[in-house]
């Protein structure tokens, strides 16, 4: 079955910190997508994996009435394959691309949210992800894996807060670089860093959308709808999952 695809004084030198040093709640999930993949690739045979696509992918043509068969789960698979597709991938290289980016980006937003905020927002940004692909692909069959949908929000929630002042990548990395004040959404559109990643980033998704393919890919169409879908839901909700105050923001600000 051919599946569409979808980085005390807050300003001092942040102290050495170990090269792995990735949340629990990250590396759970990085060892579940690798662990389901191997499973897929070792185990299950072609016909168990396309029932697996068919009770877990992401597939618009099952909310359609009219189709000509019914995939099966039911309501239930019409709940949670809005967020299940994303444990799912083509291959090992676009499970791993998705992996790299996901520790990147993943890590510093899931220090900042704390286990379960982090996991809401995964989720969350998944499941946008699929209704911009359901909107888009209505009566499509084709089944959607992947995790990038999550993986894109996870990259506009760190552009919301990194570069901030004292954050991870401004000019005066401090020691809790993670958990300095976000940039208001207003402030992140007149923040000419934040617009030249969002402008990056959506050229490139473009060019997916033009049929340009990425690794691990090759075999299928790039699910770019989904990206944008999860990457603007990370921009724009990223302060309802934000656990600092409003008022402590500008306390840390003001010093």
């Amino acid at each position: 079955m051919r599946a569409v695809l979808d980085v005390t004084d807050p300003l001092r030198a942040p102290p050495r910190q170990p090269v792995f040093n990735i949340p629990g709640i990250v590396a759970t999930l990085a060892v579940a997508m690798l662990a389901i993949q191997f499973v897929r690739e070792y185990i299950l045979d072609d016909s168990a994996n396309i029932e697996v696509l068919g009770l877990f992918a992401f597939v618009p043509g099952r909310y359609d009435p009219t189709a000509p068969f019914h995939l099966p789960g039911g309501i239930g698979a019409e709940i949670w394959t809005f967020v299940t597709y994303a444990f799912l991938h083509a291959n090992w290289v676009h499970v791993g691309v998705n992996m790299i980016w996901m520790l990147a980006f993943a890590t510093p937003v899931a220090r900042r949210f704390g286990t379960a905020r982090f996991l809401a927002f995964f989720c969350v940004t998944a499941a946008v992800g699929a209704a911009a692909h359901l909107v888009t692909h209505a009566d499509a069959m084709v089944p959607m894996i992947g995790a990038s949908a999550s993986v894109s929000g996870l990259m506009a929630a760190a552009v919301r807060f990194a570069f901030a002042p004292g954050a991870s990548l401004s000019a005066r990395r401090g020691i809790h670089a993670d958990q300095m004040p976000a940039q208001s959404l207003g402030e992140a559109f007149r923040d000419v860093r934040v617009l030249a990643f969002v402008g990056v980033w959506v050229g490139v998704n473009l060019l997916f959308g033009l049929g340009v393919s990425m690794p691990g890919a090759e075999d299928a169409d790039v699910a770019w709808q989904a990206h944008m879908g999860g990457f603007f839901a990370g921009l724009l909700l990223f302060s309802l999952f934000d656990p600092v105050p409003r008022r402590l923001r500008h306390e840390k600000a003001a010093g």
